[in-house]
């Protein structure tokens, strides 16, 4: 061996011991492609235990192991960094996932770069490939893009460097309406994030110094031509080495939408409200302070607003008894509301007014209030006193009416509830109406049997339908209803009937 090989062999020794301790991965391969030397870090991050286990040749490496790039194309033969770095190719930053032989799934994944060693003549002695170990920070650029991309909430992320945006996310593909090819690539001056914000050039110089960016409401231009209201907010990141802003959104269209249906919600029942031709009035829920009035209150209390805002019914004495005001407000904490609720509302000169009174919570302005709402029934509690004493002094002489008449004047004075009517006379049948006429008078069924020639039994026949047709129970309740409709004994041409039987 001459003195140049001797110093050359010297060189390479001292070369391995020089990188042999180095946390990058280095592979020495000669000229002839023969994996010379590769240090522990490259052996680790292929799994093997001896530079054997490369492949010893760089056709060796190829069976051995499987390269993809990370964009899921298999790398050919002849494309290795390997292969690369034996045609004299100077590269940096080529990564690349790498799997052994037989193992579908990506094991590594290696950013590689290359160097070629000359000798004295400049001729290529060592080719040199300096592997890093980039596993774990694609694995965390993978969790970020899938978290990134699954996050519901619109989300853009823009290069610092040029100010363009690499990456949108499907959140704020829905809420715009943009694709994602719209968007990558523009520049923040393209699409402006921040357009129409009280803070925009603040945000503007936070981008610039990559500082955090306070959120902000701003009107973001859609598609179409039109516009949304969000907030938008900034937050520096890095993505590998590149420095970045991740801006997120709030979409504030349905919060507009919403307060907009409110206050035209709001604004048709103050019109409602005010127009309204029965008195009204709305009050807090805790102390029942009147907040307003409508002016058919006004105009039946005789109070005026001045004199009723801000004050408790109790301080202004609008019900006939402090009981009847407790009575309702115990009604209302307890139930949430009622309906039709008969009370006597007091005016301010004192005037007794006979109300249907209803209450019901209601949110105005974002506080629970009471509304109440007063049907003035004087009129017609007066009507049907009048009415009910018109049918009393009717019902007192009966010659004059016919049957039917009186049972209808009977059912207007004792009206049944839920709307349905007491049976009349012409519901019974002749002889029910007869048997009847005796029952009146006050007489037993033999007696009755006895004068009608019929037997017993048949009589309390006829006696048992009365009662379920007129709804009566007792023998003195049927002789009321009897006589309440005129009945207090048979006809006489009906009793000579009989006799002649």
């Amino acid at each position: 061996m001459d003195a140049i090989s001797v110093g050359a062999a010297v060189e390479r020794r001292q070369l391995q011991q020089i990188i042999a301790g180095l946390d990058e991965g280095v592979i020495l391969i000669d000229p002839d492609q023969t994996i010379s030397w590769a240090n522990e870090a490259a052996l680790l991050m292929h799994g093997v235990s001896s530079v054997d286990d490369l492949g010893k040749t760089v056709d060796g490496y190829r069976d051995r192991f499987r390269l993809r790039y990370r964009n899921n194309h298999t790398v050919v033969d002849g494309a290795y960094p390997a292969d690369r770095v034996v045609a004299g190719e100077i590269f940096a930053d080529v990564i690349v996932e790498v799997s052994r032989a037989g193992v579908d799934e990506p094991e590594w994944v290696h950013r590689v770069r290359s160097l070629v060693l000359t000798d004295a003549e400049d001729a290529p002695d060592c080719l040199v490939l300096v592997i890093t170990d980039a596993t774990d920070e694609i694995q965390a650029v993978d969790r970020f893009e899938r978290a990134f991309n699954a996050n519901p909430a619109p989300a853009l992320i823009c290069r610092i460097s040029d100010l363009r945006y690499i990456r949108a996310n499907q959140g704020f593909l829905d809420m715009t309406g943009y694709s994602r090819e719209n968007i990558i690539g523009r520049s923040v001056y393209d699409l402006d994030v921040m357009e129409a914000a009280e803070k925009r050039d603040l945000g503007k110089q936070r981008l610039a110094d990559w500082a955090t960016v306070p959120q902000m409401e701003a009107c973001l231009q859609l598609p179409e031509g039109e516009s949304k209201l969000v907030i938008v907010a900034g937050q520096p990141i890095e993505i590998g080495d590149e420095k970045c802003m991740l801006f997120t959104f709030a979409d504030l269209e349905p919060r507009r939408k919403a307060e907009s249906a409110i206050r035209n919600s709001e604004e048709k029942f103050a019109k409602t409200f005010r127009l309204a031709p029965v008195p009204m009035k709305i009050t807090t829920l805790d102390g029942f302070r009147i907040l307003d009035v409508n002016d058919a209150f006004l105009k039946d209390t005789g109070w005026s607003v001045e004199e009723v805002i801000g004050r408790s019914p109790a301080e202004i004495e609008l019900w006939d008894t402090s009981e009847t005001r407790r009575k309702l407000e115990k009604e209302l904490v307890e139930t949430g509301g009622f309906r039709g609720y008969e009370a006597k509302l007091k005016s301010k000169d004192g005037t007794i007014h006979d109300c249907l009174v209803s209450a019901e919570t209601v949110v105005i302005g974002g506080e629970t209030c009471v509304l109440d709402v007063f049907q003035d029934i004087t009129r017609r509690k007066t009507s049907e006193t009048e009415l009910v004493n018109a049918i009393e002094a009717v019902m007192s002489d009966t010659k004059w009416f016919s049957r039917n008449v009186m049972d209808k004047l009977a059912n207007m004075r004792s009206p049944q509830p839920d709307g349905k009517t007491k049976a009349g006379l012409s519901d019974l049948t002749a002889k029910e109406r007869e048997v009847l006429s005796y029952v009146s008078l006050g007489l037993a069924d033999a007696e009755i049997a006895d004068r009608l020639c019929l037997a017993k039994s048949t009589i309390r026949n006829h006696v048992a339908r009365i009662y379920g047709k007129i709804d009566v129970h007792r023998r003195s309740e049927a002789i009321v209803w009897a006589r309440e409709r005129g009945i207090d004994g048979p006809d006489p041409e009906r009793q000579r009937g009989a006799k002649r039987r």
